[in-house]
């Protein structure tokens, strides 16, 4: 069953000055960056909707963690009818995969303690799990288990994978497929989907994929306690319970120092802020929050990397501008952010379209030494057109055209953290320009996921240096910040 899209208003017929949006775009591109997708509702109205082009409303998009949110709305559902609690041993539902003389702490690992992130780890066994060929819930089982389950907050994914697990022990279902008709058709979803175990498991600690409006109708739906259109979707006691201070955070190994949006406490699995709201988290800056006192909700996908900053606008800029009633009509100021919200697009790089040495490399191929990109040629043929960027891994030629101070999209499938257990993305945007005479700047945005490619071509008389940055960094791609290293040089031999 579809659902209309929310109706949308302006800013100032529900309290806010458009004025206030347009300082907030100011402010994220000024002290953030990378921002891809922004949606703000109030009182149930998109008050502002806007895309960073090669970032558009169509795409779906990585949530990362936000994910859990999702898995957590199933396992309240699941509470609801009866057929889970949240006193229930986890070792029961995986008979096959339990060791065969549990320690105590794990005999005592319950529900709640999966949902609170309490499970005893002394940190997330996901990354071992993912690169591990065994069986997840056998490796999460067998993970080194120092606490006493309930004892300490430590953010663990694989904790959600069991949730999403055990939810499908229950149903029968993926939870992408369970959702699918309690959640998703309601909220106007239009294809979900979820990465999965090599078990068939929706990972539900990451991997779903929706886009920016579709986020923003969830973060609604739990400001209106589960409500949609009337229909009781989500159990209001699980939204209230789900969203409210469960399990203290703020002196655990996660604790950030200097980041008090991520010390105010945790639900199951939902982050308490400050100000009274909670939000669903992921990565880089997926972010859905809620202020339930505003009637507000603000989602973001992003690239980003100063999560706590980009938080921070959000209770300086938008917070104070919420006003109880109406303000004052405010077309030009009402339009210029219209026009902004529109044209929206990330920096392409700057230079000049062309290069003496751009017809020097008509029908040249350049080798690459090995790399963990596996490219084992790259050309680049230049003609009236533009450029065209052409890799070749050593199975197939992919092509993909480069735009100059604009993006164009295309496919190109390359690793995308090798080792990470993320799968590639093929979207990719492209633009592209010639620094100087000697050396082209290309950058390659994987349009589904926070990541941008950043390739510095220099081509020294017969052979091509390249410079690659991946941004955003993460632990799976440990730099200390995109300007101090390349991630990885790729020399070419003759």
């Amino acid at each position: 069953m579809a659902t209309a899209p929310l109706p949308r208003s302006t800013p100032e017929a529900q309290g806010i000055p458009s004025g206030a949006l347009l300082g907030f775009l100011d402010a994220i591109e000024r002290e953030v960056q990378y921002v891809h997708s922004l949606v703000v509702l109030r009182r149930g109205h998109v008050v502002a909707e806007g895309y960073w082009d090669p970032f558009n409303a169509a795409t779906p998009h990585m949530l990362f963690s936000v994910s859990k949110s999702f898995t957590s709305s199933a396992i309240g559902m699941l509470v609801n009818e009866g057929k889970l609690s949240l006193d229930d041993r986890v070792l029961d539902f995986f008979p096959d995969a339990a060791p065969a003389a549990p320690a105590a702490r794990l005999q005592a690992l319950r529900v709640r303690h999966l949902l609170t992130m309490t499970s005893g780890h002394d940190g997330d066994p996901t990354r071992p799990i993912r690169q591990a060929d065994v069986n997840w819930a056998r490796a999460f089982f067998d993970a080194p288990q120092p606490y006493e389950p309930g004892e300490r907050f430590v953010y663990n994914s694989g904790a959600s994978y069991m949730l999403s697990a055990i939810a499908q022990k229950i149903t029968g279902q993926r939870l992408v497929e369970f959702l699918g008709p309690r959640l998703f058709e309601p909220l106007g979803f239009e294809d979900p989907t979820w990465d999965t175990s090599p078990q068939g498991i929706d990972v539900g600690g990451s991997g779903l994929k929706i886009r920016a409006a579709e986020l923003a109708r969830f973060g609604q739906l739990y400001l209106q306690k589960g409500v949609w259109h009337g229909q009781q979707l989500v159990p209001q006691s699980w939204v209230e319970a789900a969203t409210s201070f469960q399990v203290p955070n703020a002196n655990s190994s996660n604790a950030r120092l200097g980041e008090p949006d991520w010390e105010q406490g945790y639900g199951y699995q939902f982050w308490r802020c400050r100000d009274h709201a909670y939000r669903a988290d992921g990565a880089n800056g997926q972010f859905c929050i809620v202020l339930p006192q505003q009637e507000a909700v603000v989602a973001t996908m992003s690239g980003a990397t100063n999560l706590q900053r980009l938080l921070e606008l959000v209770w300086e800029r938008l917070l104070p501008a919420f006003g109880d009633t109406a303000v004052p009509a405010d077309p030009d100021t009402a339009e210029t952010l219209a026009a902004r919200l529109s044209s929206l697009k990330m920096p392409t790089p700057t230079g000049a379209p062309t290069s003496p040495v751009a017809a020097e490399l008509a029908g040249r191929t350049f080798r690459l030494d090995p790399n963990a990109d596996g490219i084992e040629t790259l050309a680049f043929d230049q003609d009236a057109d533009g450029l065209t960027l052409v890799v070749n891994d050593g199975h197939c030629e992919q092509r993909v055209q480069v735009g100059y101070g604009e993006w164009l999209r295309g496919e190109l499938a390359l690793p995308r953290f090798p080792g990470s257990g993320y799968p590639p993305s093929a979207a990719v945007a492209a633009a592209g320009a010639w620094a100087d005479e000697r050396t082209y700047d290309l950058q390659l945005w994987s349009y589904q996921t926070p990541w941008r490619n950043a390739w510095t071509c220099h081509f020294e008389e017969d052979r091509l240096r390249i410079e690659r940055v991946t941004h955003p960094l993460s632990s799976a791609n440990p730099v200390p910040t995109p300007l101090q290293a390349a991630l990885a040089t790729l020399t070419t031999r003759g």
